[in-house]
């Protein structure tokens, strides 16, 4: 949802401040198999919870050294699309579905599938809003030889723990997308190979009914058409922007944590590193001139590109739906 912590903030301020609603993308919260297997740890089917993983995709290194730079298309205003990142030599490989391996612009597959697998976690640990108060590196965490492109972890490794002793370990595996929760009577688990029907340690939790009076999760069978219904209802959707920006933290914190290669210790309620002043200097980052961010006003401020933000925004409005 956000590059950064900071930005994170910015956007729940400007959702806040204007009244607009904000549904992040992260559609595995109108999934029915996904809202199933919550409700049953919500329910206590697999007893006290002890250890969730999240299971992210690997990605590749991009052009090797000696990587030369390439003229950008004709139409293509990439100073535009660059927005507030450093001006650096074009590549066809820093856009589009690449953009997300380069650390100027994205968090690797740690906030691309990661961000998926940690948001269903977050979900069914009823976290959403909150998070961890402990991240980690792990002996796996690969990243791309010096002097290739790309810039973000190829193989991600991480560990985290919740204040209530819930242990989080994310990690690069195949078949690459997955969230598994164990507990003392079992574990379920959702992954990219039984994305129709929840996997569970035993029969009995796999196919336990849920009583009328238990915990129900709200319903949503469609991302996009719950979203309309807010945008007409004005209520939030079924993953508000808090939702989004807590799940993004967790992303940019284990980001943080792997190259520093220590144990960080997070406060969840002020957003803040305790007592680690260089980890605190990365959850916000410059803006090339002339973006900024107003207070609650997630918008560029600047008079050269007035009319190419406009042919921007009516552009993507043809694609994608995000704020209203």
């Amino acid at each position: 949802m956000s590059l950064t912590v900071h930005d994170g903030q910015q956007m729940i301020k400007g959702v806040r401040k204007h009244n607009r609603i904000l549904q992040t993308g992260s559609q595995y919260h109108s999934n029915k198999v996904v809202r199933c297997m919550c409700e049953l740890l919500r329910n206590g089917r697999i007893g006290e919870v002890k250890r969730v993983v999240c299971i992210f995709n690997s990605s590749g290194t991009g052009p090797g050294p000696g990587w030369q730079e390439k003229p950008a298309p004709a139409g293509f205003d990439y100073n535009m699309w660059l927005g507030p990142a450093p001006m650096v030599p074009y590549h066809s490989d820093r856009c589009f579905y690449r953009f997300r391996f380069h650390l100027d612009y994205s968090g690797g597959q740690v906030t691309n599938t990661g961000a998926h697998s940690t948001d269903i976690i977050q979900w069914a640990l009823d976290m959403d809003g909150t998070g961890p108060v402990e991240f980690g590196n792990q002996p796996g965490v690969v990243w791309p030889p010096k002097g290739h492109l790309y810039t973000t972890a190829m193989k991600t490794d991480f560990r985290a723990r919740y204040a209530n002793g819930i242990e989080f370990n994310c990690r690069t595996q195949e078949p690459g997308f997955g969230a598994r929760i164990e507990g003392t009577e079992g574990w379920v688990q959702f992954s990219v190979n039984f994305m129709r029907e929840v996997e569970a340690s035993s029969d009995a939790i796999k196919n336990s009914v849920i009583a009328a009076d238990e915990i129900h999760l709200p319903v949503s069978e469609n991302h996009y058409q719950n979203f309309i219904h807010s945008v007409k209802s004005r209520k939030d959707p079924i993953e508000p922007v808090e939702a989004g920006h807590s799940t993004a933290s967790i992303c940019h914190l284990s980001n943080i944590a792997m190259p520093l290669k220590r144990k960080l210790k997070w406060d969840p309620e002020k957003e803040q590193f305790i007592n680690d002043d260089e980890a605190n200097q990365v959850l916000q980052r410059p803006y090339r001139a002339p973006w900024e961010i107003l207070n609650g006003d997630c918008m560029p401020t600047f008079e050269s590109y007035r009319g190419s933000v406009k042919t921007t925004r009516q552009s993507a409005s043809n694609q994608v739906i995000a704020l209203l």
